[in-house]
C-alpha cells in the first residue's frame, strides 16, 4: 500500500502575520465577546457613525428597555470598545479609537490566499 503526501506552498489558512500573542488574545477577546450580541453590535455601530451619541437617542433607536440598552452599554464600557461622559441628565457615547484600531488590525490582516490574488 502506498502513501500519499500532499505538500503545499503555503497552508491554506495561514496569516500573513504573526498570531497574536497571548497579551493581545486577552485583551481582544473580551472585545469579541461584548460584540457577540447583536444589541451591542448595533449600539457600537450606531455611536461609531457619528462623533458621539446620547443615550437618550440610542434607547429611542431599539425596542428594548432603558435598562437593558444600559446593561448593553456597561458591557460595552467594561470591554473598552465605548466610553462616555455623563453631562446634566444624559450620558454621551463614543466609541474609543484605539480598541477599534486592536480590532481591525486582527481583522485586516492579510491571509496568503488573499496576498496571492
Amino acid at each position: 500500500m502506498t502513501t500519499t503526501r500532499l505538500t503545499l506552498a503555503a497552508p491554506c489558512c495561514a496569516l500573513g502575520a504573526p498570531p497574536v500573542s497571548s497579551a493581545e488574545a486577552e485583551s481582544i477577546a473580551p472585545m469579541f465577546k461584548a460584540l457577540g450580541d447583536p444589541a451591542r453590535l448595533r449600539l457600537v455601530s450606531l455611536i461609531a457613525a457619528q462623533p458621539e451619541a446620547c443615550v437618550c437617542d440610542l434607547v429611542a433607536a431599539f425596542p428594548l428597555s432603558g435598562p437593558t440598552i444600559s446593561h448593553h452599554l456597561k458591557v460595552l464600557r467594561q470591554a473598552g470598545l465605548v466610553d462616555c461622559e455623563r453631562r446634566g441628565t444624559w450620558v454621551y457615547y463614543w466609541v474609543r479609537p484605539e480598541a477599534l484600531a486592536q480590532l481591525s488590525a486582527l481583522l485586516g490582516r492579510p491571509t496568503s490566499a488573499a496576498a496571492s490574488r
